[in-house]
């Protein structure tokens, strides 16, 4: 079975740096957590966990960095549940 993916919007280069800056610059749970919020607000790039598994799959980050990330956001989701 196949499937298609969703297309991402491409970024620039500085739009993508900025990101994984900010995003790297979290240190803490509530600041991951708060980035979320205010990235899936006003950015139009689709929700954060996407653009976090486009970086992974363009491996512009590690796999250690992306399953912090991930593992944060899907936590908060099932103590939401």
């Amino acid at each position: 079975m196949t499937t298609a993916q969703k297309p991402t919007i491409q970024m620039s280069k500085a739009v993508h740096e900025a990101l994984v800056d900010q995003l790297r610059a979290c240190h803490t749970t509530e600041e991951i957590l708060d980035f979320e919020i205010r990235f899936n607000k006003e950015a139009n790039a689709g929700p954060l966990y996407l653009v976090i598994c486009d970086f992974l799959r363009n491996r512009s980050i590690s796999r250690v960095l992306a399953a912090k990330w991930l593992q944060t956001l899907l936590n908060d989701r099932e103590n939401r549940l």
